[in-house]
């Protein structure tokens, strides 16, 4: 299996698919590369070259017991950069993989960037504060440690439908899906899983996007629960000096997965553009 190797030593795991401009995944919590499936598939097909990897923690990196806070994030995707000599490329961050992009831009700058897409993505800043009203409480925070402390597994059977945006009466995620969701979460360091709960909660991402000035396209569901767009994609766009939001009507987290041809559809336009 394809790894690079980040400065203190730490080995990520990466998919490089296609041939063309370079297009680099950034996954969400508490998943791994492998839930960009439907994207990487269809952007390797439209003539794109696909960079995807795993977080360290997650999936098939390694499991360092420190380094999970946002700088070293950024200096891990800036050794992807670096090592695979990636120019004129469009990064793209799903939720906790937003702060990645945004932290990335504002720590290593935008000279290997051209465009930047984030997805149900956690910026600006996700913690209510005193000059953070609108964010979400810290006890939300301290409820989901504890539940995956308590019981990991049962924690994200009972994350999983919520994050698709399932109902009673809805089904937006089949029964496969939530189950290779649970596989995947599983697949991740416990200890890396509660310390991104704190480092996507609690970094202000909001100097980085206000010093971005490449194109920037914002996803968000509406009806989104686990990162709420309020709090997030409707602050976001006014801090970055060349955005867009497109805003999904009855989508909630997992859009990548629910509203993939949208995704897909919206992302090549982007790129393209």
């Amino acid at each position: 299996m394809p790894f690079v190797t980040a400065k203190d030593g730490c080995n990520l795991f990466y998919k490089d698919w296609g041939e063309g401009t370079p297009v680099v995944l950034i996954h969400g919590w508490p998943l791994s590369a492998d839930m960009w499936e439907s994207q990487a598939v269809f952007l390797a097909a439209q003539g794109l070259r696909v960079i995807s990897y795993d977080r360290r923690g997650f999936g098939r990196s390694d499991q360092p017991w420190t380094g999970y806070d946002y700088d070293t994030f950024a200096d891990d995707l800036a050794t992807v950069m670096d090592k695979l000599d990636l120019n004129d490329a469009v990064l793209i961050g799903f939720s906790m993989g937003g702060g990645e992009v945004a932290r990335y831009l504002g720590r290593h700058g935008a000279a290997r960037v051209a465009k930047a897409a984030l997805i149900s993505a956690i910026t600006p800043y996700m913690l209510e504060t005193d000059d953070n009203p609108g964010g979400v409480s810290q006890t939300v925070f301290d409820g989901m440690v504890a539940g995956i402390e308590k019981d990991r597994a049962q924690f994200f059977v009972d994350f999983a439908p919520s994050f698709y945006g399932n109902t009673l009466l809805d089904k937006k995620a089949s029964e496969g899906l939530l189950q290779w969701t649970l596989m995947m979460a599983m697949q991740a360091s416990p200890k890396a899983t509660t310390d991104c709960v704190r480092a996507f909660s609690e970094t202000d991402f909001r100097k980085d996007l206000e010093g971005a000035t490449i194109p920037v396209l914002l996803i968000h569901g509406k009806d989104d629960k686990t990162v709420p767009i309020d709090a997030s994609a409707r602050k976001a766009v006014k801090l970055l000096k060349n955005a867009r939001l497109i805003e999904y009507e009855g989508q909630a987290h997992g859009l990548t997965a629910t509203a993939a041809e949208k995704v897909n559809q919206d992302l090549i336009a982007f790129i393209t553009g």
